[in-house]
């Protein structure tokens, strides 16, 4: 601003010097030098044009030191970028889940370990200890549930800190780098609490599977265990047992 002001003062000042000239001290009527009087009025309006262009260069380089002023803030980058840690958190988790007899879904081999544990409508010789089997898969799976709640229960203070922090950097970021980088890692925050919350998603339908799993067994062995005592009974269409 001042240098504009400083321009413009210039060219003010040029063309009060030019008519105060011309009214205070009039050219004399010299016979022999007609041109005189019109040479000087040239040389002023060219001092006059001349400070009008200096001023235009002054502006143009006011300008761009405008713009690249500009240019460095927007430019300026985020030192302390902050981002989850929700490779070893999803590893914790798969560890947890995989507890005891529970049927985990991170087996490698969980149709293998499915059908071995659960193999439906098949007799059994000792009933009880294979119910126990069943009933500790169930509970075993309904821990590793729990554990997993409770892993990401343990998380929120550091996610609340987390989120608290990019919260502040959104309100001070300083040019379009800084809001970008805030973005960003939002974003990144946003992806993590959604792999989190697959992980607790499958851990309760492995928890659900494996107490459904138990009571079908149960059920199927019981009645094949029956039919094997008693021999199976067909019911025909009119309700006569034979």
């Amino acid at each position: 601003m001042m240098s504009k002001w400083l321009a413009k003062g210039t060219s003010a000042v040029a063309m009060v010097a030019l008519m105060a000239t011309v009214t205070i001290n009039p050219p004399a009527a010299h016979a022999g030098i007609p041109g005189l009087f019109a040479t000087e009025i040239t040389q002023l309006l060219n001092y006059v044009e001349l400070v009008g262009s200096l001023e235009q260069q002054v502006l143009q380089v006011e300008n761009q030191i405008t713009q690249i002023a500009d240019m460095a803030k927007h430019g300026i980058t985020i030192t302390d970028q902050l981002f989850g840690t929700v490779g070893s958190d999803i590893a914790n988790l798969r560890q947890i889940v995989n507890t005891g007899q529970a049927l985990s879904y991170t087996m490698s081999n969980m149709d293998g370990a499915f059908r071995l544990r659960f193999p439906g409508y098949s007799t059994s010789t000792n009933y009880g200890q294979a119910y126990q089997g069943w009933s500790q898969t169930s509970l075993d799976s309904t821990l590793g549930a729990l554990s997993a709640a409770g892993l990401q229960n343990s998380q929120f203070d550091s996610d609340t800190a987390l989120l608290q922090t990019l919260q502040q950097q959104s309100t001070s970021a300083v040019g379009r780098m800084q809001a970008i980088e805030v973005g960003n890692q939002i974003a990144e925050n946003q992806s993590e609490q959604l792999m989190k919350l697959r992980q607790l998603m499958m851990a309760d339908m492995q928890s659900k599977a494996a107490y459904q799993g138990s009571i079908v067994q149960a059920e199927a062995t019981k009645q094949a265990n029956s039919d094997a005592f008693f021999g199976q009974t067909q019911v025909t269409s009119d309700g006569v047992v034979f």
